[in-house]
């Protein structure tokens, strides 16, 4: 008994440390006295495995899966409908209040941009982790959330329940990540939400527990008879506090709209000295039993609403315009500014788009200029500012040499855009490879710009299917390249040989043709043989495939340069996959165009589950479009939709479509 004392009292302490810590920042043991306890703790269990419980703070260090399986909620997760002024709030706000004839209480909490979780509490221990998935039906990740210290694995009390929250990464911790990932080689990641994504759904829970992810808890499912005496949202989120789990505190009761307004109006900017990613404010009727009485639409609770932050805009200096060559030799320029603070992170280039674009703006190098984010990722200059300055600034001189190789640019007739067809422009080649190497492409680990460059500088290639004719050893003699970097590197290349027959036609940067005609095309030829035998006629008549783009897919199958390096990469041992077969032909005949940020897959899988179902997507709304699936923020091709009259889906619609 003495032992078993011992075990428990280590875990209660370890546990407390850990809530001390990772809920209420508020450390409770050195790390020194922290280590101890956790190796006595571990030595204890392993000479008697049979005081080792779930709760134990050594289950947290991870394990492997071979997959996630399908897991149906007993509870819905519902998506939220959203609002994107004061106006809207109010309207509403009134909405919910017709019926009652009073104002009512309102709780308040910042929107984290992470990803929505269902965790399952039996006699307070943690039993069962499950992503949102469509809300219907998520995957079961339990050992992965079991490594995230802010999630408890043994309540204060022993309850049964079940609560949501919201998985996220801190912006320093990313920043660290990309930095450690920058320094080993490794792939970074596009924004702290990617990142906590692809740190939650490793099969070896191990890399999870590696990773720093937090958790904020938003609501509880309060069914015990116990638990009833709960009447409100903000009673059942200081009840989740007291159990142990972290809620957000900012959280904020209010009497009204008005102080919702007035939260929304505290935060737009507040919100930036945190150290996690917001996205807007979730607004909910406090009373559970209005709640009740309300209800649900099919999508979203009628007593909820999200409030989104608008994208930010700042004035700041043009101080100089960067040109880069990209793979198809065109010229892009790039606004090279002061730096300046935008939407939470600091901004010192934006995207100038093309030369029309600085002729249309008139932008002059010295200039006052507008930047936004472009739905809060990409940054771009939008205006430039009146300023008395302006006028006396020299005009921007297009450039008629390759900043690259110095080589002659040229304009191509029907396109925007200065071009660089000098075959031996260094940079052109090198922005070849890396599209070859990108994730729309061969999907290539591990091999970024840098690593390409010093590959190119050292001679060891000149054009990707080089990548496919290096060694360990020529990796090996890189700049900062370790032994295990050098493998990965290695392995992500003799990986992609096996890669679809899409993504490499993708790669092979045929002009005009992108992954979306890529699919096309391995759809409908299956192999690059049966494809580079096709006649123009053939090529033309084919769905999607207009004359222009069918005469240069034609000519690049005659050109000899192209044919010699495709023998090249098949005697390399090249052997692209055919398109998988579709899952069912119920979206056959229909094409959809997508736009916007959906909640459960990228704009990418969107597409997968649409071709595996027989559908075709497009990038552009025409009255042959059958479907518009608009997510959040859609912008003009929804606008275009509803004025051609095209039926527009919700996410929540397609899913209910694409039901079998």
């Amino acid at each position: 008994m003495e032992i078993q004392e011992r075990i428990e009292f280590l875990k209660d302490e370890i546990n407390k440390s850990n809530y001390k810590y990772y809920v209420e920042d508020n450390p409770y043991l050195s790390d020194f006295e922290y280590d101890q306890m956790f190796a006595e703790l571990k030595e204890l269990e392993n000479k008697y495995p049979v005081f080792k419980t779930p709760d134990s703070p050594t289950q947290r260090v991870g394990s492997v899966s071979e997959k996630f399986f399908q897991h149906t909620h007993k509870y819905r997760l519902y998506s939220l409908d959203n609002t994107y002024n004061e106006e809207e709030l109010k309207r509403w706000y009134e909405r919910v209040c017709k019926e009652y004839n009073k104002e009512l209480e309102l709780v308040c909490e910042l929107k984290i941009d992470g990803l929505a979780i269902a965790l399952t509490y039996n006699e307070g221990l943690f039993a069962l982790g499950v992503t949102r998935g469509d809300g219907v039906t998520g995957e079961e990740i339990t050992q992965n959330l079991k490594t995230i210290k802010a999630i408890p694995l043994k309540l204060f009390e022993p309850k049964s329940l079940e609560v949501r929250g919201e998985i996220y990464m801190p912006k320093s911790s990313f920043e660290k990540l990309n930095e450690e990932a920058l320094a080993s080689g490794d792939k970074v990641f596009a924004n702290p939400r990617n990142a906590a994504s692809g740190s939650l759904r490793q099969l070896d829970s191990s890399i999870t527990a590696k990773r720093d992810l937090s958790m904020f808890t938003y609501t509880g499912i309060f069914e015990n008879s116990e638990d009833k005496q709960i009447k409100t949202h903000y009673d059942g989120m200081m009840y989740l506090k007291k159990l142990g789990f972290k809620v957000n505190p900012n959280i904020r009761l209010v009497k009204n709209i008005q102080g919702a307004i007035d939260y929304c109006n505290e935060w737009a900017t507040k919100r930036f000295d945190l150290d996690y990613a917001t996205d807007g404010v979730v607004i909910k009727v406090n009373d559970f039993a209005i709640q009740k009485d309300l209800g649900y639409t099919s999508r979203a609770p009628k007593w909820a609403t999200a409030f989104k932050f608008p994208p930010e805009e700042v004035s700041t200096k043009l101080l100089d315009i960067e040109l880069n060559t990209g793979k198809t030799g065109i010229i892009t320029p790039v606004a090279i500014l002061e730096p300046v603070q935008l939407a939470g992170s600091t901004v010192a280039r934006a995207s100038l788009h093309n030369f029309d674009e600085i002729r249309r703006l008139d932008i002059r190098i010295g200039d006052t200029v507008l930047v936004k984010k472009a739905a809060e990722i990409i940054p771009k200059v939008v205006k430039v500012m009146d300023t008395a300055i302006h006028k006396s600034l020299p005009e921007y001189q297009i450039p008629d040499k390759c900043p690259a190789c110095g080589g002659p640019l040229i304009e191509k007739e029907g396109e925007v855009g200065l071009y660089c067809e000098n075959p031996n422009c260094s940079r052109l080649m090198c922005a070849k490879i890396e599209y070859w190497v990108s994730k729309e492409a061969m999907d290539i680990d591990y091999i970024g710009p840098s690593v390409i460059q010093q590959l190119y500088d050292k001679k060891f290639i000149s054009n990707p299917v080089d990548l496919y004719r290096l060694t360990m050893q020529d990796f090996m003699q890189l700049d900062l390249v370790k032994e295990k970097s050098a493998s990965n590197m290695y392995t992500s290349v003799q990986n992609s040989k096996s890669r679809s027959l899409n993504r490499l036609l993708t790669a092979l940067g045929i002009r005009h043709v992108g992954k979306e005609t890529a699919e096309i095309l391995a759809g409908e030829f299956g192999s690059i043989d049966a494809l580079g035998k096709a006649t123009l006629e053939e090529l033309s008549t084919i769905e999607g495939i207009g004359d222009i783009i069918a005469k240069s897919i034609y000519d690049y199958f005659r050109d000899e340069n192209n044919l010699k390096m495709l023998e090249d990469l098949k005697q390399l041992g090249l052997n692209p996959s055919s398109a998988p077969k579709a899952k069912s032909d119920i979206l056959a005949g229909k094409t959809f165009v997508l736009t916007g940020t959906l909640q459960n897959m990228t704009r990418d899988e969107a597409s997968s589950v649409i071709k595996s179902h027989g559908g075709k997507t497009s990038s552009s709304v025409s009255k042959k479009t059958s479907y518009v699936l608009a997510g959040e923020n859609a912008g003009s091709k929804l606008d275009k939709a509803k004025d051609l009259g095209v039926i527009i889906l919700t996410e929540d619609d397609f899913l209910e479509m694409i039901k079998t």
